[in-house]
């Protein structure tokens, strides 16, 4: 998956939100430690710019094309320019962008976007973590925090995610997080040189019953803390 991807938070905790914003969830434990996510932070920059040049080759061939290079897309400037991107589209209530911490640590971004009320209420849910995190459960767990999150406080009904179907690690996430794939997208997204199939899953109010990170507990995924 991707990204549409402190002080400095895109709203500190004393700063008027939106539904659901801001907020910090969790934490759970897995098996690569204590999973949590909070706003991000502008000092989160150094973490993210050093995460993403080393992962390259784990991150590139699932993203999507924008231009320049790798290491021009990633430079402290560019973190700024994403940070207050989406500190703006979470002040005005269309996204929830959350930093995925492990064991209080930088770990990834998880960004509830493209926020619509009304009739609607529904919104993309996109993620990456480190490599370091891969198999571990983090992006199992914070996926499960972020809808638990966004069907009660944020409000929302229905959240959808695209990708691959090479992309057999985050299937197997949003699988455990009960999404459902409702359809394959033709040609979706320009990545990694090409226009991509991307299959397109969801899940609604109506599927969670108690809540995500419960059905993850009583399945052995994570432990609260």
């Amino acid at each position: 998956m991707y990204p549409d991807a402190g002080r400095g938070s895109v709203a500190g905790t004393d700063e008027p939100g939106h539904p659901g914003w801001p907020a910090r969830l969790g934490p759970v434990r897995t098996r690569a430690g204590v999973v949590a996510l909070r706003p991000l932070w502008l000092r989160d920059g150094p973490a993210w710019r050093r995460i993403r040049l080393d992962d390259r080759d784990y991150l590139e061939q699932w993203e999507p094309s924008t231009p320049g290079s790798w290491k021009q897309r990633h430079t402290l400037t560019s973190w700024w320019a994403q940070w207050w991107s989406l500190r703006s589209l979470a002040r005005r209530g269309q996204c929830l962008p959350f930093a995925i911490t492990v064991d209080g640590a930088f770990g990834g971004q998880l960004t509830i976007g493209n926020v619509v009320r009304s009739a609607l209420c529904s919104a993309w849910v996109g993620y990456w973590v480190a490599s370091g995190h891969a198999s571990g459960g983090v992006a199992t767990a914070a996926l499960g925090l972020a809808v638990d999150h966004a069907f009660a406080s944020a409000g929302l009904h229905r959240l959808e995610a695209t990708v691959r179907p090479e992309n057999a690690a985050s299937l197997r996430v949003l699988t455990k997080a009960g999404f459902r794939q409702e359809g394959l997208l033709l040609r979706y997204l320009h990545v990694a040189g090409a226009w991509r199939d991307h299959y397109c899953y969801a899940i609604t109010t109506e599927d969670v019953g108690t809540g995500v990170v419960a059905g993850m507990v009583a399945a052995g995924l994570v432990e609260r803390v």
